[in-house]
């Protein structure tokens, strides 16, 4: 097992909301300060970007700052209207490893988003040798979808969030929710947890004024984000409310092996002969297979849109943000 040393993050903060070009310069700017900051890893929140067609930005900010990422993103399948909330992930070497797509959206999420496929609910290998998976919001109820991720050896999740706690009837419980779900993948997963979340501040509250009306469902602030360890210490935070924040601790995946000598839930804890496990991953959408295979190579500055020069190649998710 590997003894590779470490500094990730997680984006505790908020997007201009509902602008795509500003919230994609933020993303990009956040992955310049962490490259300054000595951070390979970064985690964002849940649909962090609301749409935006151009990922070379992207994937030229994290070859360049040799960062790593999983991105919140509202994604739409190629030559169609269909939307996912997503997760994309791209290598510190400006390769785009995958796109996982939730596979349950909750509550009023189903009138936006399509349900996933188990195609895309999978791990991936990054360059410096650790695997990168996550689910988002409460996807990470699924106690199958966690298992099937334990299954092929993750060792960093990416737990992606929306301020649940500045919703009414969230406010006394959501954060605890999520701290008891992230601890305790944390735990029964046997790896290290990243969970991103964003704040609510002025302009999701005054777009929502100006273009729906006065509301009073969902508050200011919010937000819980944190590093934990697999026995579920706390590396960096949890930190809440509207200061935004790189969350951020130095990963050691050399205490993995300490730690599966106890419990390892994709080996010795297993017990098949009575609790036998599945998950089906065949492709459902037109375009997942694409989504689960990312570039496989180098986004090189200078060339054409990484969107649509691998959607040529066949090699890319032929998914784009939305436009």
């Amino acid at each position: 097992m590997s003894n590779l040393k470490f500094r990730a993050a997680a984006v505790h903060g908020a997007p201009v909301y509902m602008n795509k070009t500003a919230t994609l310069q933020k993303a990009v700017s956040l992955i310049k300060q962490a490259g300054a900051d000595g951070i390979t890893l970064l985690v964002f929140p849940e649909t962090f970007i609301p749409g935006s067609s151009e990922i070379l930005q992207l994937t030229n900010a994290c070859r360049d700052n040799g960062v790593a990422i999983s991105l919140g993103i509202s994604e739409r399948v190629k030559n169609g209207n269909t939307l996912f909330n997503s997760q994309l992930n791209i290598d510190a070497n400006g390769t785009i490893l995958s796109t996982h797509r939730k596979l349950q959206p909750t509550y009023v999420e189903r009138a936006v988003w399509a349900q996933g496929s188990g195609h895309t609910l999978r791990t991936w290998k990054t360059e410096a040798g650790y695997k990168l998976d996550g689910l988002c919001c409460w996807e990470n109820t699924m106690n199958g979808t966690r298992q099937a991720l334990i299954e092929e050896g993750q060792d960093i999740h990416a737990g992606a969030w929306p301020a649940l706690s500045t919703m009414a009837g969230f406010e006394s419980g959501a954060d605890s929710q999520i701290e008891a779900l992230m601890k305790a993948h944390a735990l029964t997963g046997q790896c290290f947890v990243l969970s991103a979340s964003n704040y609510v501040d002025d302009t999701c509250l005054e777009w929502m004024a100006e273009n729906l009306r006065e509301q009073d469902w969902v508050k200011r602030g919010g937000g819980w984000s944190a590093v934990i360890h697999p026995f579920c210490v706390f590396l960096a935070g949890p930190h809440t409310g509207e200061e935004e924040k790189l969350v951020t601790a130095e990963i050691d995946l050399g205490m993995l092996a300490a730690v599966k000598v106890w419990v390892d839930a994709s080996g010795h804890y297993k017990r098949l002969e009575m609790l036998g496990f599945r998950a089906e991953k065949k492709a459902m959408w037109s375009d997942d297979r694409a989504a689960a295979e990312g570039t496989r190579r180098k986004a090189n500055a200078g060339t054409e849109s990484m969107a649509e020069g691998a959607l040529e190649t066949g090699q890319a998710s032929r998914s784009k943000l939305v436009p």
